[in-house]
């Protein structure tokens, strides 16, 4: 028989998890993942006059990369159809522009890991029902050298995808991939070198048995060589369909 708890308890427990989060916000506030300052209103994860200063990606976007589009007579940017993708799709949130260049550097940077709260649940509003349609069997974050692990303390694209995770119900897996070599400079090198040098980068990790499709998530997508070079692998470890969820791309990617 299905014992339920009186009401009045459930009450109680609501109104005692409302004074800790009250309480945790006084001593804590929210700080703006844009301008840096506490968050007004209270309860909201970015204020309201910074969230414009953001630029959300939008239709018509490339069926492959994500990156919007100038024009609708095409499905796929210049850049995807010079150069096919071994990945399915990126699912991309927001254009590189300055607001979101200074966001990611602080989060990667500065420590600013509360910052990934806003964009995981933007992510999730914004693309929740297509990845549960896509129905990955893990999420992937890309991940970071073990120095700069060391040094960092975390790897953002793993706390965003954990928040993800964690929000639509996936498996994140980390030990999917490693991250083997320091990379040159990717602003220094032609779209083939840059492919070459991150294709160094990167090794095979371990995988659950009858693992299928993957979602790896990054922050950025600049020339998308990142994501091609963990595809690959992914692809040759077996899975059959990669995708890709950024939370920034590049409008020149």
């Amino acid at each position: 028989m299905e014992v339920k708890l009186p009401a009045k308890n459930t009450k109680e427990t609501a109104r005692r998890t409302d004074w800790a989060e009250k309480a945790v916000s006084l001593i804590f506030p929210r700080r703006c993942p844009v301008c840096g300052g506490i968050v007004l209103p209270r309860g909201e994860l970015i204020c309201p006059e910074c969230v414009k200063k953001l630029s959300p990606v939008r239709q018509p976007v490339c069926m492959t990369c994500g990156k919007q589009l100038e024009s609708g007579d095409a499905e796929h940017c210049g850049d995807c159809l010079r150069h096919p993708k071994s990945f399915k799709r990126n699912f991309a949130l927001l254009n590189y522009n300055d607001a979101a260049r200074a966001s990611m550097v602080a989060i990667k940077y500065k420590n600013k890991r509360e910052y990934l709260d806003f964009y995981s649940a933007a992510v999730c509003r914004r693309f929740g029902r297509q990845i549960l349609r896509i129905r990955p069997d893990l999420l992937v974050p890309v991940p970071i050298h073990p120095s700069r692990m060391r040094s960092r303390g975390y790897n953002q694209a793993e706390l965003l995808a954990d928040q993800i995770g964690a929000e639509l119900g996936i498996p994140v897996w980390p030990a999917a991939l490693k991250r083997t070599k320091k990379t040159r400079p990717q602003k220094e090198l032609n779209p083939a070198e840059r492919l070459h040098n991150l294709q160094q980068a990167f090794a095979a990790g371990q995988l659950p048995e009858g693992t299928r499709t993957v979602m790896l998530v990054d922050d950025i997508y600049t020339t998308g060589s990142t994501l091609e070079a963990c595809a690959r692998i992914l692809l040759a470890m077996g899975v059959q369909k990669v995708y890709g969820l950024t939370v920034c791309i590049g409008r020149g990617a």
